[in-house]
């Protein structure tokens, strides 16, 4: 992380945080019950969650709490997550009865997240490459009570044209994954170059994908939960330069900072500023990097 010293703010207590665990976020859903009745469900049997301001959605569990095992669990009635994993999903805005596609869907927890916000209404193709992560998805949308996906088992990079006018598409890249760091602490040590090479070019062509597919005017969110520039403003100034479409501006419900336009010796697009980052203490969870484009 030392690379970032000149990068993230607050970098010293950036450290600090990033080396201690992550606190436990479940997400209501509800598709199945209410946040109200949720933790009144919860709190009966001796948990004692604490609501996220921003998103009445979310709660905290305090560390040490093993709450996979509850029924409300197995039933669907919430899902674990990050904090900042909800983010992607905020800047994404689906609404009920459009037509979106999540090109890196597996396991799911943007997946179920859009569903609710559409309130189970309209379609989602959910898409992934693996089989073994697949399963992992199907039974997440089984579990969470979702009826409007489809699934998909295809590289992001050559999802077909379906012919379906998508009003937006989700792009949660496979990335370095450094905003992980305080669930997996190997992450400190520096990523391989070549890694960082190839990821990249996965990370452009997912994006170019989505930005071919996506109707004139309608919106795709890039996201990573990475810091590294070269994955995050890098890859939106390729498809800023190569592809007819423009950034918009976000708004976040937390603390954030714009995206960086130049850094080790690295320069981008001027545009890059209207991305956002998030990072660990600026909200006490992961990182995360998110960009909104508006096809032209």
């Amino acid at each position: 992380m030392e690379r970032y010293r000149h990068l993230i703010p607050d970098y010293e207590k950036f450290l600090r945080v990033v080396q201690t665990p992550a606190p436990t976020v479940i997400r209501a859903n509800t598709l199945k019950t209410s946040p109200e009745v949720l933790a009144a469900r919860l709190k009966k049997i001796g948990y004692s969650l604490s609501a996220l301001g921003w998103d009445p959605w979310l709660f905290t569990v305090p560390n040490g709490e093993s709450i996979s095992s509850t029924l409300e669990h197995w039933l669907g009635h919430f899902y674990i997550q990050e904090a900042t994993s909800a983010l992607a999903v905020h800047i994404l805005d689906p609404q009920p009865g459009e037509i979106i596609l999540d090109l890196c869907a597996a396991p799911g927890g943007k997946t179920t997240h859009i569903a609710q916000k559409m309130q189970d209404k309209g379609l989602i193709i959910a898409n992934d490459r693996t089989e073994k992560r697949l399963r992992a998805l199907h039974s997440n949308l089984t579990r969470l009570g979702v009826t409007i996906a489809a699934v998909t088992e295809t590289d992001g990079r050559r999802f077909p044209d379906l012919g379906i006018p998508f009003d937006r598409v989700l792009v949660d890249a496979p990335c370095s994954s450094e905003g992980r760091v305080r669930d997996q602490p190997q992450l400190l040590e520096p990523v391989d170059p070549s890694f960082l090479r190839y990821i990249i070019s996965v990370q452009k062509g997912l994006l170019r994908r989505a930005l071919e597919l996506i109707k004139v005017g309608g919106v795709v969110v890039y996201a990573t939960c990475t810091f590294a520039p070269e994955e995050n403003e890098g890859v939106v100034s390729y498809a800023l330069q190569r592809l007819p479409c423009e950034l918009v501006s976000i708004e976040l419900p937390v603390p954030g900072h714009p995206g960086v336009t130049e850094w080790n010796g690295l320069r981008w697009n001027p545009e890059v500023v209207k991305c956002v980052r998030v990072y660990p203490h600026d909200v006490n969870s992961g990182g995360l990097f998110a960009a909104k484009f508006r096809r032209l």
